[in-house]
């Protein structure tokens, strides 16, 4: 009996996330699928690659080795079909397009028609994600293509477009009474509503109002921008907002939109995908379109914001 790469990727899967359950929907298959081909795996190696003992779950030594070379096959695979696919230009499969939250909402009404009219005959396999889950999914090879706001890590090979830029506003309630332009330092930095750690966003905004500490702390944290947004339009707290969220985020009357002192502040947003890509020249199509779906959103609103 061999191994075989799909036993592979969910090795691989089960080390990066840490729990069964977590690979096989990342994998989407179901959790006693997944489970049932490791177990033939760990059988056809003769010893566990993951030690289950009580609730502790670790790799062992073997499946530390296991899984790095296994990373390698997968890495080749993926460069092999992909040079094989060269001929055609485009991958003989969907493209794997991530987009991190607070962008997917907003810019993928415009995009995603775009991309179906300018590109016929591609089928694209849209998620949703963090940057950091983002980057290690390119790294590994199970995303193509990655739209993102922050400047992937200089060891990371890959390769960056910039697209264009996303100014931030200040979002207040009913009953907040603030003239325009805010000086960002001058806020009630408990008033300020963040998203929860592990978003890009919230970085930005943190350092956009000088929140450290214990100050990040003890504001309201929330998974997505419609949610602080409810919180702002109920009167209880403020938020930063990127522009580009704006036509959806502030449809609701009690929001009041705020324009930003000099400097301001704000974010770039970028494609990225791997340096060693036979596609190069298919991403940087896409990204074009990216650019004119995301100009076409914030030209709707800065005027407004002006």
């Amino acid at each position: 009996m061999s191994i075989t790469l799909k036993q592979m990727r969910y090795a691989r899967a089960v080390a990066e996330e840490g729990h069964f359950g977590r690979a096989a929907e990342r994998c989407n298959v179901t959790q006693p699928a997944l489970s049932q081909q490791i177990h033939l795996l760990e059988q056809i190696c003769g010893t566990p690659l993951f030690d289950r003992a009580g609730k502790r779950f670790r790799i062992t030594p073997f499946g530390q080795e296991f899984i790095a070379r296994a990373t390698t096959i997968l890495g080749e695979t993926e460069a092999l079909i992909g040079f094989a696919a060269t001929h055609s230009g485009k991958p003989a499969r969907a493209l794997r397009f991530g987009i991190i939250p607070t962008v997917a909402p907003y810019l993928l009404p415009e995009l995603y028609p775009a991309l179906r009219q300018q590109m016929p005959g591609m089928d694209f396999a849209i998620s949703e994600s963090r940057t950091e889950h983002l980057l290690a999914e390119l790294d590994i090879g199970n995303l193509d293509i990655a739209l993102i706001a922050t400047d992937p890590p200089a060891t990371a090979r890959l390769a960056r477009v910039a697209l264009f830029a996303d100014a931030f506003v200040l979002a207040t309630g009913p009953s907040t009474e603030i003239a325009d332009p805010i000086d960002l330092n001058t806020l009630p930095q408990d008033r300020i509503l963040l998203l929860d750690e592990g978003h890009c966003f919230r970085d930005q905004a943190m350092e956009a109002c000088a929140l450290r500490g214990a100050d990040a702390t003890r504001t309201f944290a929330a998974t997505s921008l419609s949610t602080i947004v409810e919180f702002v339009a109920n009167g209880q707290g403020m938020t930063l907002l990127p522009a580009i969220s704006l036509k959806k985020e502030t449809a609701d009357p009690r929001i009041t939109i705020h324009t930003l002192a000099a400097p301001g502040a704000g974010r770039t947003l970028s494609m990225v995908w791997r340096e060693a890509t036979p596609f190069t020249n298919l991403f940087l199509e896409i990204a074009k379109l990216v650019k004119s779906a995301g100009e076409t959103r914030l030209s709707e609103v800065l005027p407004a914001k002006a």
